[in-house]
């Protein structure tokens, strides 16, 4: 009873640190892109053919200035609303989740592949430390990890998409098609695929690494020496009792990259102008849609803030001596 007593009151102290960061994290959202140059009006006209009057363009700016400051902002914040988009012409929440789901679906499935395939690779390379399959690997991903995502979008972009035709070169789902059911998966999971493999080579290399080293030195743990002495598979030996104590880092891992679910997402959505998160907030910030723009940062804050929570309160349930260190 001590022990959940303790647990309660440790995630009660998370739960109340983390609402007051979040706090702070309102107003800087509110606060921060009132700094960005510009405005609406000069992005909008700043370089078309359109050309206002000095009284037209001050209607302009006043019809779309900011009313109500951080009152106001909390009022749309509590409305659920979350403002209204200058550009879309539309709630602010209403465009959040629309693109929600396709950033989502993308990131999602990117984390979890990579980290799957890292954890396992990880694993299996510590375990044949110094052999030529730990020697290759550690080569690939070495080479993996030095190309930058926007070097790997290109190039699969252009071979697969322009050079092959093999996949879409852009978009979710192939516009005006008007798909259903099945049709509409697969034609999804068609245009998923370049995006996606470039995320995947993206985060790879880092749990693949991460994976070895903390098997690497698990496996010189005194635990492991006594397992290997009782004479247990080596399969069992390798899961069992090294490969769990090596998940926690990688769990870390997969969370802090899952939090930054826009800017993690950015680069690849506009090369592949996937409609996700990443390209919404990037258009907003093109067109000084102001709401937009601290709809997508709030909303992007408080992804972090809840991942990080849910990170602190799952480690007591991955490794145990987590809260007894406490």
């Amino acid at each position: 009873m001590a022990v959940s007593a303790t647990h309660k009151k440790t995630i009660r102290g998370f739960i109340v640190a983390y609402g007051l960061a979040s706090l702070v994290m309102i107003y800087l959202s509110y606060r921060l892109p009132l700094f960005l140059p510009g405005d609406f009006t000069s992005a909008m006209y700043g370089g078309s053919h359109v050309v206002l009057t000095l009284e037209q363009e001050s209607d302009h700016r006043r019809l779309y200035a900011e009313t109500g400051g951080f009152v106001g902002y909390l009022a749309d914040l509590a409305s659920m609303r979350w403002g209204y988009s200058y550009a879309f012409r539309a709630p602010v929440s209403r465009l959040i989740l629309e693109a929600l789901p396709w950033t989502l679906l993308l990131a999602g499935s990117a984390h979890l592949l990579s980290m799957l395939f890292g954890f396992v690779l990880g694993v299996e390379a510590a375990w044949r430390r110094g052999r030529w399959f730990e020697k290759r690997l550690l080569g690939l991903m070495s080479i993996l990890q030095g190309l930058p995502e926007i070097v790997t979008g290109i190039f699969l972009l252009f071979v697969f998409a322009l050079l092959l035709q093999w996949f879409p070169a852009a978009g979710a789902t192939t516009a005006y098609a008007n798909l259903q059911g099945w049709e509409w998966i697969i034609n999804g999971a068609h245009h998923l695929v370049l995006p996606l493999t470039t995320l995947v080579l993206s985060y790879f290399p880092g749990n693949f690494l991460l994976a070895r080293g903390s098997m690497v030195l698990i496996l010189k743990a005194p635990f492991t020496e006594t397992a290997r002495a009782k004479g247990l598979p080596p399969f069992r030996i390798r899961y069992a009792h090294a490969a769990r104590n090596a998940l926690l880092p990688l769990v870390t891992r997969f969370g802090l990259r899952l939090a930054l679910l826009v800017t993690g997402v950015v680069v690849v959505e506009n090369i592949y102008s996937y409609p996700g998160l990443g390209t919404l907030l990037l258009n907003a910030i093109g067109k000084r849609d102001l709401p937009l723009i601290q709809g997508v940062v709030l909303f992007s804050s408080l992804m972090i803030m809840l991942v990080n929570l849910l990170l602190d309160i799952s480690y007591r349930w991955i490794d145990p001596r987590v809260t007894y260190a406490q």
